[in-house]
């Protein structure tokens, strides 16, 4: 019987409370077979591939076997690079949100050692870091693993790759060895090094392998636009206009995602409505009678909210999140080209995530074409081509006799034919521009670098930790917005703030619209918005009298 819910796994309401806020239904094929493993005590070896749960699948056992109140480390979590690191860090602490007193705190290379060192100190109980930097702070001393209970190494594999692999044995020397301490390594491989490490340092370690059934996509244009994850929505809009969909299906990975998109869109003037879990089936009957009927543009859902959709007319997929899977990827897709139409499916991607849509394309065995994103001249002619387009379709059907009195009753007097069609077609683009709000014409749309640690820093890289200190529960945005600034709001979590609520503040005190605001990172009590430098001191001076979650803000340089 296959696991339906995260609560048949056995879980903490702390954690299953923090699973609902962030939006996750159903546990993944490894997090179902991986977290009863690791909770009864077993030592596993997972394959599985990037993007298929699998953070979540260690991070959850890691929390709800650590005692919160020992302030001594007692997890030990690997990662081949300082990305890596930052991002399980991130969703470990989103996991843990409601789980009190657990402290998460990362050590990488390229962040000054006496930080994590404080921060260790502090009374940490899990440790994410990079090999390199891991064993510098053990033979310094200031990382002990007197009470360490469970290792994990996630992409082992490339660790291996990497030249990790004396440091990856060295780690597990300074544990005290006649403890019992737990292990787990992910790998999407298992070469035999993997298998001499576990030999050495496993006791009867269970192996699981996530078996796929053949994966075929169906005849569909299939696309990857390698964008920042900040402007997809913006890229959801030029592709819906340039290319003029009639009827879009955008999937996102989380409940609250879906919100956060709705809200651009709508904002945007682009009719769309949500399909996730917290809908009741009279709501979601709604929902898909609109959608079916053209009523709305988009349908924003999630993978298993959208089970059963069956809609022959969608034009458009758009991957907002890329799936956790193929066949999730397929099953997605598959949504549109229907009834023998033709479909066409898009999917955003930067950086290191460019690796899953690799391995989509192998084990799909078809091609996903790279396309730029369409520029703010190419949306203006589309728009232009459709109104002339539509022009010919009435001038077709005719039945003009009256329209063509007041015109020529109206040439008579001042202006030609010709003069008065392009004023009228003036109005309707004015109109048209109208319901859709104006693009950002200055925005970056190039993606994310990814970043390798234990690799030497290139000077360029330098501005991705300008601006903003470490320190715990610190994410550092590896971008370089040159026509942007950092600001730090007093309001966080524990204010209930979500990214929509900071938006609609900035948005509507200070007048500067929505789609320019940057990168939005919220910490447990206060929080960081990227927006442009030359709307600093507007947005300061407007917040000053803004309330959100009846907290009244305080807004300064990050």
């Amino acid at each position: 019987m296959s696991v339906q819910t995260f609560a048949e796994l056995g879980l903490s309401d702390d954690v299953l409370e923090s699973l609902q806020k962030m939006g996750f239904e159903a546990p993944t094929a490894i997090q179902a077979q991986t977290i009863p493993l690791l909770l009864n005590g077993h030592d596993v070896l997972g394959q599985a591939q990037t993007g298929t749960g699998k953070t979540a699948a260690f991070a959850i056992p890691a929390i709800e076997k650590t005692d919160a109140s020992l302030n001594e480390v007692q997890v030990l979590i690997q990662c081949p690079t300082r990305e890596l690191a930052i991002q399980v860090t991130g969703e470990i602490q989103k996991l843990s949100s409601y789980t009190g007193g657990l402290r998460v705190v990362p050590v990488y290379g390229g962040q000054h050692i006496s930080h994590q060192i404080k921060a260790i100190n502090r009374g940490a109980q899990i440790v994410v870091g990079t090999p390199g930097r891991t064993i510098d702070h053990l033979k310094r001393g200031t990382l002990k693993l007197n009470h360490l209970s469970m290792v994990i190494f996630d992409e082992a594999d490339e660790m291996l790759n990497m030249g990790f692999r004396e440091d990856m044995e060295e780690i597990l020397t300074y544990k005290d060895q006649a403890r019992r301490v737990q292990m787990l390594m992910f790998s999407a491989t298992v070469p035999k090094p993997i298998r001499e490490i576990m030999k050495r340092f496993m006791v009867d370690p269970v192996s699981i392998t996530i078996e796929r059934s053949p994966v075929t996509t169906p005849d569909i244009r299939q696309y990857v636009v390698e964008v920042r994850d900040s402007v997809r929505v913006e890229g959801i809009a030029r592709l819906m206009d340039v290319n003029n969909y009639k009827l879009g299906l955008i999937f996102c990975n989380t409940k609250v995602a879906t919100e956060e998109v709705s809200q651009q869109l709508q904002s945007r003037g682009y009719s769309s409505e949500i399909l996730n879990g917290d809908l009741s089936q009279g709501q979601r009957d709604k929902v898909m009678h609109k959608f079916r009927s053209g009523y709305i543009d988009l349908l924003i859902a999630t993978d298993v909210a959208a089970r059963g959709i069956d809609v022959d007319d969608v034009d458009v997929v758009f991957n907002y999140d890329i799936p956790q899977d193929p066949e999730q990827y397929v099953h997605r897709i598959g949504r549109t080209g229907r009834a023998g139409k033709s479909g066409t499916a898009y999917t955003f991607a930067s950086g290191r995530r460019m690796r899953s849509i690799k391995f989509i394309e192998r084990i799909t065995k078809s091609a996903i074409e790279s396309v730029r994103m369409p520029s703010l001249k190419d949306v203006k002619e589309s728009r232009m081509t459709l109104q002339l387009t539509e022009l010919g379709e009435v001038l077709a059907k005719g039945g003009l006799k009256p329209y063509i009195e007041q015109v020529e009753a109206l040439s008579e007097i001042s202006y030609s034919s010709v003069e008065i069609a392009a004023a009228l077609l003036k109005m309707r683009m004015e109109t048209l521009e109208k319901n859709r709000s104006d693009f950002n014409e200055d925005t970056d749309f190039s993606p994310e670098p990814d970043y390798r640690e234990d690799r030497k820093f290139k000077k360029g890289k330098k501005n991705r930790d300008k601006g903003r200190k470490k320190g715990k529960g610190d994410f550092v945005d590896s971008r370089d917005d040159s026509n942007m600034q950092t600001l730090r709001f007093n309001v966080g979590r524990s204010d209930k703030v979500r990214p929509g609520d900071l938006v609609g503040a900035i948005a509507g005190e200070s007048g500067i619209p929505g789609y320019t605001i940057g990168h939005i990172d919220i910490q447990s009590n206060f929080s960081f918005v990227d927006v442009p430098s030359d709307k600093v001191s507007l947005i300061i001076d407007k917040m000053g009298k803004a309330q959100i979650r009846k907290k009244k803000l305080k807004v300064k340089p990050a």
